[in-house]
């Protein structure tokens, strides 16, 4: 068998990332507009870049197949353990939650049947690329970021000469300065790269550290160029008084690509723009969901034959989707619910890890991350900080963009 491609992983790492970041930053982000989104949104890919490095700094020292649950297991204390579990199987499941009910929306008027019924057909279908394999979910990645890249450029194209600079660059109009509302995107941003369920899964999938990290790279450098160009183009075309609407509604993408829809008359630019939702809903619900695959299979020890891996797809993906069918509610609310947990296992757990294993062996050899200990403490403040800004602005008290 072929070596799998740096591209292959690249993409299921982007595709993890881009379906929340693309279709939740623009609504979240309309408080802090373009600038100090742009620059909240660069600084998380760098710090979630990191972490995943040093989740795959630790897992170097297991054997092929362990997950993060194995590593934490043997690493943490009892308490400290189930905390991590518990936030990273939330994260995983309120994301497939969030992408599910989306689909609900996007797919009911397309097939014409019922939201409910679109969202099972949309999880019996997008599910069995994760039942069958990694390299199954790897080339269906390409595929669909393919789709996302031809329909992410002929939306843009047609956005990018639309742009208004005055919209895009505006000045803030009440006494709360843009830069407040930075504080109250970043839980969003975070889970906008927050891959990390799937850093196990690129190392068992590649049998080598060294290229797994290149994969994260270029899978978050992939990801970031997808973020800062969306956010320029829609910032450029929708004012920022015109998100009160969309954000009430939930910062939902059917409510963002209707009233960014509406000041367009292209069709072609429309339907490009529809594509790229799909696409980006599908890939990113793959991603998550093979991720969070393999982390249950190795949680409750299902073994990787057809029985194990329908075992452990019941596991990942009946839960979510009923309560999809229960109670969907805002996709920006969710993702942002997935961000304060998040913080935990995607800056604070990796980074806790590789510093007491660090600690372990007296001589480091193999992959390490670069920075010592600064790298280390830097991720864990940006994760406590993280969580912290996304408690204070439910408690508000932090200013939250409402149009």
């Amino acid at each position: 068998m072929n070596k799998p491609s740096t591209l292959g992983g690249a993409c299921i790492i982007a595709s993890v990332c881009v379906g929340a970041g693309m279709l939740g930053l623009p609504s979240a982000g309309a408080g802090a507009w373009t600038l100090w989104s742009m620059l909240a949104i660069s600084i998380t890919m760098i710090m979630m870049t990191l972490s995943g490095w040093l989740l795959l700094e630790a897992l170097k020292h297991y054997k092929f197949k362990a997950s993060f649950n194995t590593v934490a297991k043997d690493v943490l204390s009892k308490p400290v353990n189930a905390i991590n579990n518990l936030s990273l199987y939330f994260v995983g499941g309120i994301l497939l939650y969030a992408y599910i009910s989306t689909s609900g929306d996007i797919f009911s008027g397309i097939l014409g049947v019922s939201s409910e019924l679109a969202s099972v057909l949309f999880v019996a279908f997008c599910s069995a690329f994760v039942l069958h394999s990694t390299r199954a979910v790897d080339r269906i990645s390409i595929v669909l970021i393919l789709f996302m890249i031809i329909s992410f450029v002929l939306g843009i194209s047609g956005l990018a000469s639309q742009i208004s600079v005055p919209t895009l660059f505006a000045e803030s109009q009440t006494d709360t300065p843009y830069s407040a509302y930075a504080f109250a995107l970043l839980p969003v941003a975070l889970t906008s790269f927050g891959y990390h369920h799937s850093v196990s899964t690129m190392r068992d999938y590649y049998q080598d550290e060294y290229r797994a990290k290149k994969a994260i790279l270029a899978g978050t450098v992939i990801a970031l160029t997808f973020y800062l160009v969306w956010v320029i183009c829609i910032f450029g075309n929708l004012p920022r008084e015109a998100f009160g609407p969309v954000v009430s509604a939930g910062g939902g993408v059917d409510a963002l690509l209707s009233a960014l829809t509406n000041g367009i008359d292209s069709t072609s630019i429309k339907q490009a723009l529809n594509i790229f939702a799909i696409a980006a809903v599908i890939s990113s619900f793959i991603g998550v969901g093979l991720g969070v695959f393999d982390y249950l299979a190795d949680f409750f020890g299902f073994e990787d034959t057809r029985t194990g891996r329908l075992k452990t797809w019941t596991v990942t993906f009946l839960p979510p989707l009923v309560f999809s069918l229960i109670a969907p509610f805002g996709f920006v609310t969710a993702i942002g619910l997935a961000g304060a947990a998040a913080t935990i296992w995607a800056c604070i757990i990796p980074a806790t890890l590789a510093k007491k294993l660090r600690q372990r062996e007296s001589v480091q050899q193999g992959f390490v991350v670069p920075g010592g200990n600064v790298t280390i403490n830097i991720v864990i403040a940006f994760g406590v900080l993280t969580a912290a800004f996304h408690l204070l602005a439910m408690a508000n008290l932090l200013p939250v963009f409402k149009g």
